[in-house]
């Protein structure tokens, strides 16, 4: 298991340490992904919301510091994914397309190399104290890892909720098959032929 920081004080477990994030930022300059959106990555997540019943669906790249939805779907205009916007008291949160590396459950994703289901993130001491629970209301977390044809783990695709749900092994079978399919898209468009 990757080593983990702990804060004594607060006595919750933070964002693992990711020692692949200086090679991953590199390969992600390479495929040219991770700083702009791609209108391609919006239409799957569109499709991974509609296919799993999510509200929200992100294709997530994560660098040392951030992680970048080049791919984002929202149910409606005036609802987000991040937290609202600072000196903002009353605004309602707007659609965002970047947060923090130590928000939400991606980055312990790409760090595990392996899917994560969160039915309820409040069932999980781990998890619950994350700020998007607070912040942005989250409950829900379902996601996978793109791991590349060099091996590297570019980031996740996801689906998230604002109340619990029953994703059992469907949803993880879906958002496991849904990563790799957009893996090979990944590949194609490297390749130049997608």
């Amino acid at each position: 298991m990757p080593p983990t920081s702990y804060d004594p004080t607060s006595h919750l477990l933070l964002t693992p340490e990711d020692a692949e994030a200086p090679r991953r930022v590199v390969r992600l300059r390479e495929l040219g992904l991770g700083e702009a959106p791609v209108p391609e990555f919006d239409e799957f997540a569109r499709e991974l919301a509609n296919v799993t019943g999510a509200p929200y669906a992100m294709v997530n790249f994560i660098d040392e510091h951030r992680q970048y939805f080049a791919g984002l779907y929202i149910p409606a205009a005036g609802t987000a994914v991040g937290p609202a916007p600072s000196g903002s008291p009353g605004t309602a949160p707007r659609p965002c397309r970047v947060m923090a590396r130590d928000h939400g459950y991606c980055p312990h994703v790409v760090v595990r190399r392996k899917a994560l289901v969160l039915e309820d993130v409040c069932d999980y001491p781990r998890f619950a104290g994350n700020p998007v629970v607070d912040e942005i209301g989250i409950r829900s977390y379902l996601g996978a890892p793109l791991i590349d044809r060099t091996g590297m783990t570019l980031g996740t695709v996801c689906v998230v909720a604002q109340e619990p749900r029953p994703w059992g092994r469907q949803g993880l079978e879906t958002i496991k098959s849904m990563a790799a399919e957009l893996v090979e898209r990944i590949h194609r468009l490297e390749a130049g032929t997608g």
